[in-house]
């Protein structure tokens, strides 16, 4: 069984499209389940995730919601590891909708004894503002946005793959953490696409970048050597100025934001959209 695990803190406008996507996926063999975890949440997000109970059963879905009263990502996962009926585990964000084969895809390719990390091929939608626009436009040429499975808003393990750690540890970057428990040969991703909406603004942008700029430092920090499990292609100089003269307008936003990012601070978790 595939056990969807998706951790939802106030997500009301989200949660309801998130689901009925999922719920609307093709069959997943050996069934499946989903798992919303509603984490510290000030709004309507458990009510309208148990709202898409009939939705669930009429797919042949597993479900619960769980409501907890204590918040932060990290434990929210804990807390939906812990419920888990499958072997097989998919961690998903609240705003990602997936197509409709992407869950069947991934069981498939998670269908071996050997430790395995799959994800999904991610689609950025068109945001409203012209400078998310253009951000997200170079973003998704850098070496890690093309990079296999690099699992923003999605990523699942097999049962060996899951056994590579434990609990997850109270980090910024829980996605990071566990993509880098798998060398590159063991990561794979399926075609079938999902959408992951990146947030709108320079503001947002930055606070956000900042945030993940951060979370990466806080892994090397914490498990020296880890990143080395990166695998990405590097970004050279002249690789740099090839995307810069294939996008001027790009790869000024993308460098502004990010001369914004090394003059300002941290300020702790940021959702990602």
């Amino acid at each position: 069984m595939l056990s969807v695990i998706i951790p939802a803190s106030n997500e009301e406008s989200y949660i309801g499209p998130c689901l009925a996507a999922l719920f609307a996926s093709k069959p997943v063999p050996g069934g499946a389940e989903a798992i919303v975890v509603a984490n510290s949440c000030r709004d309507a997000t458990a009510a309208r995730a148990q709202a898409m109970a009939g939705a669930a059963q009429a797919a042949g879905w597993g479900f619960q919601v769980l409501d907890l009263a204590q918040g932060g990502k990290p434990n929210a996962l804990n807390a939906g590891d812990r419920v888990a009926q499958g072997d097989t585990r998919a961690y998903l964000d609240a705003d990602v909708i997936v197509s409709p084969a992407v869950m069947a895809e991934l069981a498939q390719a998670l269908a071996t004894a050997a430790p395995r990390y799959a994800g999904a091929t991610p689609r950025i939608p068109r945001a409203k503002s012209a400078i998310t626009r253009a951000y997200a436009r170079f973003w998704q040429r850098l070496p890690f946005a093309q990079s296999t499975a690099p699992g923003f808003g999605l990523f699942a393990v097999n049962a060996a793959g899951r056994a590579r750690w434990g609990a997850f540890p109270a980090l910024i970057s829980d996605d990071t953490f566990v993509r880098l428990q798998f060398t590159p040969e063991e990561r794979v991703q399926v075609a079938s696409p999902y959408d992951w909406p990146m947030i709108e603004g320079f503001a947002a942008l930055t606070r956000v970048r900042r945030r993940q700029d951060a979370g990466v430092a806080e892994i090397d920090r914490l498990y020296p050597g880890l990143l080395s499990r990166e695998g990405k292609a590097r970004l050279t100089k002249a690789r740099l100025a090839a995307l810069a003269l294939q996008d001027p307008a790009g790869f000024v936003t993308y460098a502004t934001v990010s001369l914004a990012v090394r003059l300002g601070k941290s300020g702790g978790w940021t959702r990602g959209r």
